[in-house]
């Protein structure tokens, strides 16, 4: 085809020609260093198919943009005109791939500032998961908790966009370092022997969270030196409150962000199996009074009300 137009411009001497020449040498140009040469190379270092497929959808963005600039400076002589379709195609590349440049955006900013890596626990957007790939446009999350109760894994896999890390909070629960605060909350009455509840209560916290103390106080000692955290009380605690129908009991305690569902259920098996050895110790619920009244005053005041 070149060979033609190169015969054709040479023995007419066409400015339509010479453009048309022009334009098949730089598409051809383009063509072989951002898909043949680009595309070739990266893949063949590139393992994740993921990634080989956001790359070759990148080349091929980055091929047809510089085309169509160099395309419109061969057939636009006018610099006023040019810079008005410049600045059409910019708009217009802008406008329909926005989406495409912010994942991008957001793809650079993780890989600069690492607000998480593969294997952390995360929170971003509403959608909570373990991180199992952070590509150039998506992170790839085992999805938590939607339909199954607690920190455990649904078994979908959750592609959220890295543009999204641009306008929302990221909560990350094991970076820097694996400890959290857990706690839940046992209602006594009132008629309970509620400081024998407290102190079994007391006694179970510590004797299933004494394993994580130790590595914890460790942990929040490292966080503190590299943040501004004050410092805080880790010992498993239990605190009272007083309500219109039972005393609360809330039990605080620390445990490892992973073990946390399995930890909770193992210290409320253990506070049932002592509760259930104390007859003056009750767990509170609430309940509902129905009183019929067969007083005649109240009968005619029903039936005025009707």
């Amino acid at each position: 085809m070149a060979v033609f137009l190169a015969i054709g411009n040479f023995y007419y001497e066409s400015e339509y020609l010479h453009n048309l020449l022009a334009t098949f040498i730089a598409l051809s140009v383009a063509h072989l260093f951002f898909i043949v040469f680009l595309e070739t190379i990266f893949s063949k270092r590139i393992g994740d198919a993921r990634m080989r497929y956001s790359l070759r959808k990148t080349m091929r963005i980055l091929f047809l943009i510089i085309s169509s600039v160099i395309i419109l400076r061969i057939w636009i002589v006018n610099p006023q005109a040019l810079l008005v379709a410049y600045g059409l195609v910019a708009a217009g590349v802008a406008i329909a791939l926005q989406d495409l440049f912010r994942n991008f955006a957001g793809g650079i900013v993780l890989f600069l500032t690492s607000p998480y890596r593969v294997g952390h626990r995360v929170e971003i957007n509403g959608k909570y998961g373990d991180v199992i790939d952070v590509g150039i446009m998506y992170t790839t999350l085992l999805e938590m908790r939607e339909w199954v109760g607690g920190d455990q894994a649904t078994g979908r896999v959750s592609a959220i966009p890295n543009g999204v890390v641009l306008s929302t909070n990221i909560n990350n629960y094991t970076k820097d370092h694996s400890f959290i605060w857990d706690e839940f909350m046992l209602p006594i009455t009132y008629e309970s022997n509620w400081k024998e509840a407290s102190k079994i209560i007391q006694t179970i916290l510590q004797e299933e969270t004494n394993q994580y103390l130790e590595d914890a106080k460790k942990s929040f000692s490292k966080l503190e030196e590299r943040y501004y955290v004050s410092s805080r009380n880790i010992e498993a605690n239990v605190f009272l409150s007083l309500t219109d129908n039972w005393i609360q009991m809330s039990a605080r305690y620390v445990v490892e962000a992973r073990s946390r569902r399995v930890t909770q259920a193992t210290i409320m098996e253990k506070i049932l199996i002592q509760l259930e050895k104390h007859p003056d110790i009750h767990i509170a619920s609430t309940t509902l009074s129905l009183v019929s009244s067969t007083n005649k005053e109240d009968e005619e005041s029903a039936h005025f009300s009707s």
